[in-house]
């Protein structure tokens, strides 16, 4: 249905979402290989303290196949939840590889760590609970090895201080995925209010101003809604 007098089209959002959710199940159907171990850690989700946060399963194999286009070793990841993502990342660096993730909620922590053990591979993915800032903060003053891929997925209004970190802990050629930075068509409108939009823009704005970094955003619908992902890399 097209609205004339505003000469923007008008989207039935329920029709919209429900079709959204249909493609994305097709797509992951055909083309994503979920095991056991992945539909458990996904599922258990449900018991965390944000049960509908975890990346789809098509997002789940988006990232580790951008994971091992970058031929990765290291993957930081900021939070954890139940650890699906995580799953994708660990699977994709293999147990010559290592994955840190940061989760702020000792009970989401324990879902993880069970979910890791499941997958078979919880040898090579350490989980530290607390701030994600301050989990950061050690690693750079501990000078560990660069990481090659580092996924920001924790709270939103701290995305700028999780970018500076990321920086910080990461050598040229490195990617860096934001999640959840489209909120809902949110972004779009300034001086919202909401913390977690201030957060994208105010992150987006900070990639945009680094000339180390090129980037670009990709908007994404489906089971998770109308959202998107940035992707920017390490000149």
């Amino acid at each position: 249905m097209t609205d004339t007098s505003a000469g923007k089209p008008s989207v039935n959002h329920d029709e919209s979402s429900a079709a959204w959710r249909d493609v994305d199940e097709y797509f992951a159907d055909a083309l994503v290989q979920e095991d056991d171990p992945l539909v458990a850690a996904r599922e258990s989700a449900a018991g965390t303290t944000m049960p509908n946060a975890a990346v789809a399963p098509n997002q789940g194999a988006f990232l580790g196949l951008v994971t091992r286009v970058a031929g990765a070793r290291r993957v930081l990841e900021f939070g954890t939840l139940a650890g699906y993502s995580t799953i994708w990342f660990a699977r994709a660096v293999g147990p010559e590889g290592r994955v840190v993730t940061f989760e702020l909620e000792e009970r989401n922590a324990r879902i993880a760590r069970d979910n890791l053990e499941r997958a078979g591979v919880s040898g090579w993915v350490d989980v530290r609970v607390g701030a994600a800032a301050a989990s950061a903060q050690r690693l750079i003053e501990d000078r560990v090895e660069p990481f090659d891929v580092v996924f920001i997925d924790a709270d939103k209004p701290s995305n700028p201080a999780y970018l500076e970190a990321a920086l910080r802990l990461t050598s040229p050629g490195a990617v860096i995925i934001i999640d959840n930075v489209v909120r809902h068509g949110a972004v779009t409108q300034a001086g919202s209010g909401d913390p977690s939009v201030e957060g994208v823009r105010a992150v987006t704005r900070d990639i945009a101003a680094n000339p180390d970094l090129d980037a670009t955003a990709v908007q994404t619908v489906g089971i998770k809604g109308w959202d998107g992902m940035i992707i920017a890399r390490r000149r």
